[in-house]
């Protein structure tokens, strides 16, 4: 039996958790005023969110990894990577913890063609920051940011909730197609409530 080229984790994934809605995604310059303003700074940046969170929460930053396995991507995350309708590609789930509080969650759909070569380090961050590593290297392309209003209804919001249903609570995300040496991944970032807690201005 062939070995698969990354390791897996505990998973979080399609299959553990009621299958939801897909949000409706659109670019993050049609979003406008409907953006909330106590978020907007965070959307709307184009930089390394992990940077940011790092800078605020020193020494309590930590990545938390609550899932990483081999499945099948969502319908739109498949088109959003040009990818066929029945390829599978390894899909990281993780919290961004200011301390003990989930912050972001973030959810990262990786071709198998991406983790060919010296890319295969993408498979095996760990608890160590995508972010940090994407960032910093120089073949990296970004495309223009998408934004989304999640509701409990969503797919991704269970999922940054770990199917529990919190009340009515409304949870904004964004996501990109970042490109390393040509070749996509998807990541997604939804911004929890605690995000509010931190400061408007992430700095």
């Amino acid at each position: 039996m062939r070995r698969a080229p990354v390791p897996t984790t505990g998973e979080l994934t399609t299959s553990m958790l009621n299958l939801g809605r897909e949000p409706r995604w659109r670019p993050i310059g049609r979003a406008g005023r409907s953006l909330p303003p106590d978020l907007a700074c965070w959307l709307t940046a184009t930089e390394s969110l992990t940077q940011r969170l790092q800078r605020i929460c020193a020494r309590d930053f930590a990545v938390e990894l609550l899932g990483q396995a081999w499945c099948r991507p969502l319908p739109g995350e498949r088109v959003a990577l040009g990818m066929q309708q029945r390829a599978w590609a390894l899909v990281r789930q993780v919290y961004l913890c200011c301390g003990t509080r989930p912050l972001v969650y973030a959810r990262t759909v990786i071709p198998r063609a991406t983790l060919r070569g010296r890319r295969r380090r993408y498979g095996w961050l760990g608890e160590r920051p995508l972010g940090e590593v994407l960032f910093a290297a120089a073949d990296v392309e970004r495309s223009p940011l998408e934004v989304a209003m999640l509701t409990p209804d969503d797919y991704l919001h269970r999922a940054a909730t770990r199917g529990t249903r919190p009340g009515d609570a409304v949870f904004w995300a964004r996501r990109s197609v970042l490109r390393v040496e040509g070749y996509p991944l998807l990541v997604s970032e939804i911004f929890m409530p605690a995000i509010a807690t931190i400061g408007r201005n992430p700095g």
